[in-house]
This record gives structure tokens, sequence and C-alpha cells, in this order.
């Protein structure tokens, strides 16, 4: 199957403010802004690769949605705002997530609530305000915590800091918490916070609630392979595992027969796909997903206690949208009946944008 055959639901985008102005910590604010900068500009295909002044620009929810709607065959999305405070709206704000789903609510289908764990009792009393202020698919939290020029770290797994806000979350009614990993955020230290295997303690003592590691697989493959095949409330947010199927579709299988060793084909149903656009342009990633078969020779000596099977139509259909409507109450036949006929689906039949040509400082920076 072609990617126009596939029903794509993204799960991870934002409209990333990078400009110096909304810099609230210029050294860590630098490191993540030249992060970013790193992957819009280092594409192989020209087409696809921005100027660093486009890249550092204040991004707009219409710029997001025309780049996911209208130049791919992306079809629905989620927002995420963050809480990045190194930028003084958190890098990718919750007043956008708003605007996403007041202005375009039949394609963004909803946003997570965001909060910094280490801010103790006011980040429950803003998960509390976030809550009344919109209806969160659920909470989205950082390892890493910067605040009144302090930087700090929490785990899952601990009782004082992270359980409070799980207890929370579960008490609002949000039964989803995701939560970044595998990609620090700039070179200072922050010991393991990173690393998944913390998952452990907040999946025993929170079984009724589902937990996402958000870049899962981007590193510490093996713990979270460990984790996918003992907690069947945890699941894979592929946002940045796009860059690797476009980019390394070699690397991307190894990662994702690595995420499977243990669990088998199963695990399968637990992953979904998710791209942080505007990091890196849709388009190639949907395709690459779509064409993206397993070689044989990695798939021979696939899995620890049984084969590996080779990726279906059914599977990628599963990654696309499937996986993540089933852990949400998504129904993905109302949400293509909303959106057959809408102002993105029309002139997206008659052929995609150019690649960047919906963000409005484009033709300046160039």
């Amino acid at each position: 199957m072609a990617e126009q055959d596939f029903f794509v639901l993204d799960a991870v985008t934002h409209a990333f403010n990078l400009t110096q102005q909304n810099f609230a910590d210029h050294d860590g604010a630098k490191a993540m802004a030249e992060m970013v900068v790193a992957l819009g500009t280092s594409i192989p295909e020209s087409e696809f690769a921005l100027t660093r002044e486009v890249v550092l620009h204040d991004w707009t929810v219409d710029e997001l949605a025309r780049v996911l709607f209208l130049e791919s065959t992306t079809d629905v999305a989620v927002y995420h705002p963050l809480p990045i405070f190194f930028f003084k709206d958190g890098l990718s704000s919750l007043e956008k997530a708003i605007e996403a789903m007041e202005k375009y609510p039949t394609r963004f289908l909803g946003s997570y609530a965001c909060v910094d764990p280490l801010r103790g009792k006011d980040a429950l009393v803003e998960l509390e305000r976030q809550v009344e202020l919109f209806k969160p698919l659920g909470l989205k939290m950082y390892p890493a915590s910067f605040y009144n020029g302090k930087r700090g770290s929490w785990k899952m797994n601990d009782p004082k800091v992270a359980y409070p806000i799980i207890e929370k979350a579960g008490e609002l009614g949000l039964r989803h918490v995701a939560v970044h990993k595998s990609i620090p955020i700039e070179p200072v230290e922050f010991r393991d916070a990173f690393n998944p295997a913390d998952f452990e303690g907040a999946a025993v003592h929170f079984p009724e609630m589902n937990f996402e590691i958000v870049h899962g697989g981007i590193a510490f493959v093996e713990e979270t392979a460990l984790l996918l095949a003992r907690f069947p409330n945890i699941y894979v947010n592929m946002e940045n595992l796009n860059m690797v199927v476009a980019r390394r579709p070699r690397v991307f299988a190894q990662i994702l027969l690595g995420l499977m060793r243990e669990g088998g084909d199963a695990i399968m149903e637990r992953l979904f796909w998710g791209t942080g656009t505007i990091q890196y342009h849709p388009k190639p990633c949907v395709e690459a997903m779509a064409a993206f078969e397993f070689p044989e020779d990695l798939l021979e000596g696939a899995g620890l206690y049984a084969p590996l099977s080779q990726i279906t139509d059914d599977g990628k259909a599963g990654l696309f949208a499937g996986n993540y409507a089933r852990l949400h109450d998504i129904d993905l036949n109302a949400i293509k009946a909303q959106i057959a006929n809408d102002d993105f689906a029309r002139p997206q039949a008659e052929g995609l944008a150019k690649p960047w040509s919906s963000a409005a400082a484009i033709p300046a920076a160039r």
C-alpha cells in the first residue's frame, strides 16, 4: 500500500517558538534550539531541508496545520504542549494547543496537559487548571526540570515526586501519562533520568493507568523491550523514530526488532506513530513508513523465544492510527467522515503542496 492508502494519526505535533525573545534561560534554550536546527537543516533531500532562519521562528498553529494536512498525507494529529521552561512559553505553548483544537477541531483530535512535577503542589494546581481549561487526552511530562534558573530531574518511580502527579491525573479522569525519554535535552548531568527503566515503578503502582515512553527506542532499546514484554500498560510513542525510518531504514528495522525481542509480534500493537512536526517534514517519514519492510537477513536472527514476522499492511495501519485510536477510544470511522470534505481534504485531493510552502517565514528567509 502507498502512503495515501493509510489513515495517518500523528500522535505528537508541536508549533515551536524558537525565537530568542522566547528564551528564559539562554544557555538551555540555545542548546535546545540548536538541536532542532540540526534536525531541520541536515536533511539529505534538499526539498525537505529548512534554513536556520526558518527553523528559529515562532511557528504558528496555521503553519503547523498546513504542513501536516496539505503537504503530507497525515490525516489527523494530537498537539503536545511542553513544559521546557528554558523557554518562556515552555517551547510549545498551552495557548497554541487550545488554539489548534478550537480552530481545527476535526483535525487536531486533542492535546495533553503538561506540568513540571518538581514544582510540587503548584504542579498539582496547574494540572487541575488545565483539566478545567480543556479535556486533555492525557498528561505529558519531562524527566528534566528547568525552573527559576535551577536544573533538576526526577523519576517515574519516585513516590514523593511522580506518584502524587499520577494519582492526581487519575482523580481528574486522565488515564494516559506520556513521558519524554531517551533524548537528553542538553549536555548537563541528569544522571539516568532519561532511561525509561523507571517506568517499572509507575506501571506496577498504577496498573489502571497507561504509560507512553515518548521517543522509545531512540536509546535504551533493551530496557524498553523488557518493559514492553512485562507490562501491558506500557506503550511506545514513536516520535523521532519517524526520522530514522526516513533516513536509516535498516537501523529503524534493527530498533523495531529490538523492541519486539522479548515480547514478540504482539508488541507491534503497542507502538504508535508520532513525528514531532515541525522538527522534520512529515511527508518523507510517512512515505518511508508506508514502504517499510524488515530486511530478511535481520528478520532471520530476530526474536528471543520465537521468530518475528514480516511487517504487514495491517501492522502498519495499526502503527499509523489503529493502536493509538484503540488506546484512546477514538472512533476512526467517525473521524474519517468528519474530515472527508473539509478545507484540507479538497486541496489535498488535487495534489500535495510543496514541502514547507505553508510556512509564512520561508519566502523572507530564502
